[in-house]
Formats: C-alpha cells, structure tokens, sequence
C-alpha cells in the first residue's frame, strides 16, 4: 500500500507545479486570452520561472528518492535535467512569439501544449518503472502531434502531423511490446528489479531488447527509423520545429538511459552490439543525405539525425563514462539547435519564412548580428574549435577508444569531415555570396540579445569546457 503525505511529495514539485500550472493558464487564457493576446505568453513564462526556482529550492537534497513505490525517482540527473528543461522551454516560447504573431497563430492551446509535453518530458526523466516510462513518452508524443498540426491553414503541417502521429503509434506498439515481453520474462514493471532478473532470464530477453531498441532509435531518430524526422522539421511551423529540435531530446536521452543503462544494465552486451550499426548507419546517411538539401531547416533535420549517431555511439560504449559524454554531447547539441532555429525565426518575417538556404546569401551584410550568432553555431555543430561543439565530438571519441571501439572512432572522424561540409557552406552563403533581396528581419532587440548570448554561450563552454564536462559525470557516476 502507498502511503503519502505533503512532505514526502516535495521531490515531485516541478511535475505538480506544471499540472497546477496548466489548470491555471487553462483557465486564464480561456476567460481573457481573446481579449489579452500577451497574457498567456507572459504566465507561461511566469509559470516556467516558479517552476524552476520551487526545483532549486527544494530539489536538490542530495539524495535518491523513490516516490509511489518505486515508479518515480528523484536523484541530481533529474533534477539537473529538469532545470535545463524549464530554461529550455522559456527560451524557446520566446524566440516563438514574434512568429506566431506573425502567422496568426498566437494562441493559448500553443502554449498549454507546450507546457503538458514538458510535462511528460519531466515524467519521464524521473520514470523508475515500465509503465512510469511508457506514461511520459505517451504524454510527450500526444502534445508533439498536436504542436505539429497547429497552423490549421496549412496542409503541410496537417499531412507532416499525420506521417509523424502513425509512425509514432507503430513506435509506441513496438516499445510497448518489448515491455510486456520484459515483463514476461521477470515478473517486474520495477526498473531496478528488471536489472537483477535479466541476468537470469531465458534467451527470449533478445527479442524484447529488439523491440525496445527499436522503439528508442525511432524517438531519437536514428536510421532506419529516421524517415519521419526531416518531414516533420519541413512541414511543421519553425516555432514547432524549434521545440521538437531542442527540449524532447533531453527526454530520449532520459528514456535511453532509464532503460537502457539501468533497466537493462544486465545485457548491456547485447544492446550495445544492436545499437552499434544504428549509430553507423545514422552517422552516414544523416551527414551524406544533408550535403544535397536546399532548404535549412530540412538541413537541419539531417544534421540532427547525424548527431543521434554520435549520441547512440555514447551508450554503445556502455560505461558510465559514456553515458556522461552522451548527456554532455546532448546538451551541447540542444544549446547549439536551440540558436540555429532561433535565426532562422528572427530572419523571418510576414509572409517570408527564411527557411531556404538561398535567402541566407549575403546575410552578414543585411544582417551582421543574425549572420555572427549562425557562423558560431555552425563553427559549433561542425565540430570546430575552440566551440563546444569540438569538445562534445571529441569526449565521445575519447570515450569509444578507451572500450576498444577504434572502427567506430574512424568512422566518426570521417562522416564528421562530411559533416563540416554543409555547415561551413551556410557561413560561406552569409559571408561571401552577394546578397539577395529579401524582407528584413524580425526587429525583437530583447529576443537578439537572448540569441546573442545564446551564441557567446557555445563560445564560452568551447573555451572553458571543464565545469560542464565535470557536472555530466558527477551525474551519471
């Protein structure tokens, strides 16, 4: 029998503020958001930095806590990741205002949904069960398609919704029938049980790890379960785009971990050697697919499924040490993608949404602080030191070396030389083509400096990378 009481619920606090939190704006938005277009942007802002501060407060006890026997969990990873989610989101919704104003689509819904996939993102980082797991993944990918869909006057959006939602289902069946598979096999829904008694367990258990590696390669994106990916980032409004680039990937690498790394901790031999090709695979068709796009988010789309490859390649070396450089190559890549979408908002404007690569010609002489904030993103995702980008790439090459993985190290290096490719083209187009007539972008001075010091951000964790490095493993040991 559970047995709760106030005090003992204290580790849940972000999860129950955002539920009462989305009654509220809820509520706000529906008796005054036709009249106050800007009263739901600012309580979800409002709402995001309460939520934040109650998880410094009371957060970070130092302890593992287990909450409704055994299915939440509270340790530093989560509340770390939390607190990156709640920054995340706000920056985020920020950069997205201006846009959505421009589209006609400022509306409550945006924002509420916004809110309730944090909410699964938070349920799953903190899942220490099957079916707390399977809770926030669902909770996640219901408010995705819903965001993907949002723009009811577009039927891109619409028809990218729908290829994302039926794929998504088929991933959601595929993972939920390695579990009842897991289950089958241990007599356990319990993480930490499900551990202990894989050891034991009959040679069915490759089977269930087929199934669920499958299932997460296709939340992160990685071929051959990609295909949805780069449709999606296409059709969907930036605004979206932005959110499905950056947020949901802390959530798969909690899933990933939660999962792989400590429920499966017992095979970590088998699933390693499943995900081993997968990261090859994506390293390669990510990189080799995104030379020949013209459009920049569709770039990218496939720039992001090559950056999967160097995530997977973190848990394929099936240490500790691993684990900790996947963490820090993904919040290196959400801070990276988090700007490389906001200039592609910011040099929009009605009727005009900047999302080919040809309207990015000669943008340091329209545009110098958009063009500088993009050059340091892509220096950053192209791996070029001294931005952090190098350091992310570097720490997982490290990391496969030392477990022995000298085939994988090869072919990384050389998938990222391709790689650096198309994202020094985009700053050849800004600096040294001669520019297009295009609309000017959005003016926003407070939005340009929270993109400005974006970009410094991927500058200065390049130049001191060690106190980031050093936070990824203390979490993870």
């Amino acid at each position: 029998m559970i047995t709760l009481s106030l005090q003992s619920l204290v580790p849940a606090i972000a999860e129950i503020w955002l539920v009462v939190a989305v009654c509220l704006i809820l509520l706000a938005d529906s008796f005054a958001g036709a009249r106050r277009r800007s009263l739901t942007p600012t309580l979800t802002l409002l709402a995001l930095a309460v939520g934040a501060a109650l998880t410094v407060r009371y957060g970070f006890t130092g302890a593992h806590v287990t909450l409704f026997d055994g299915m939440y969990v509270s340790d530093r990873l989560a509340v770390v990741l939390k607190l990156a989610g709640f920054l995340i989101v706000a920056v985020v919704l920020l950069y997205s205002r201006g846009y959505l104003e421009r589209r006609g689509i400022l509306r409550g819904e945006y924002y509420v949904l916004a809110l309730t996939a944090l909410l699964g993102i938070f349920v799953l980082i903190s899942a220490g069960n099957l079916l707390t797991v399977y809770l926030g993944v669902e909770l996640l990918a219901l408010s995705v398609y819903a965001m993907v869909a949002f723009d009811r006057e577009s039927g891109v959006a619409a028809e990218s919704a729908m290829k994302y939602f039926v794929l998504g289902a088929i991933a959601s069946g595929t993972l939920l029938y390695g579990m009842s598979l897991l289950y089958g096999l241990t007599g356990t829904l319990d993480l930490g049980l499900l551990a202990q008694r894989l050891e034991t367990a009959g040679p069915g258990v490759i089977l269930a790890l087929a199934f669920v590696v499958a299932a997460v390669a296709f939340k992160l994106g990685a071929v051959p379960f990609h295909m949805w990916l780069p449709d999606v980032y296409e059709g969907a409004p930036t605004s979206v785009t932005l959110f499905i680039g950056t947020v949901p990937k802390i959530a798969y690498f909690a899933l990933a971990f939660r999962l792989l790394a400590e429920g499966l901790a017992g095979t970590t031999a088998q699933w390693t050697q499943m995900l081993a090709p997968l990261a090859v695979l994506t390293l390669v068709v990510g990189n080799c697919v995104a030379i020949v796009q013209s459009n920049l988010k569709r770039m990218l789309a496939y720039s992001t499924i090559a950056n999967v490859g160097f995530i997977l390649l973190g848990f394929v070396a099936g240490t500790p040490a691993g684990y900790a450089a996947a963490l820090y190559y993904v919040l290196v890549y959400v801070l990276t993608s988090l700007g490389s979408f906001g200039v592609i908002l910011l040099a929009g404007s009605r009727g005009f949404e900047a999302d080919r690569m040809d309207d990015y010609r000669g943008l340091s002489r329209r545009d110098p602080l958009l063009a500088g904030a993009m050059m340091m993103l892509m220096f950053s995702t192209a791996g070029v030191p001294p931005f952090v980008g190098f350091w992310a790439k570097l720490r997982i090459f490290q990391v496969l070396w030392e477990t022995h993985h000298l085939w994988l190290v090869l072919i990384a290096a050389a998938t990222s030389v391709v790689g650096a490719y198309y994202t020094l083209r985009v700053i050849k187009l800004m600096y040294f083509d001669e520019p297009v007539e295009a609309p000017a972008g959005e003016p926003a001075p407070g939005v340009r400096l929270v993109l400005g010091v974006n970009a410094a951000l991927v500058l200065a964790l390049g130049l001191i990378p060690g106190p980031l490095l050093d936070l990824c493993a203390r979490l993870i040991h």
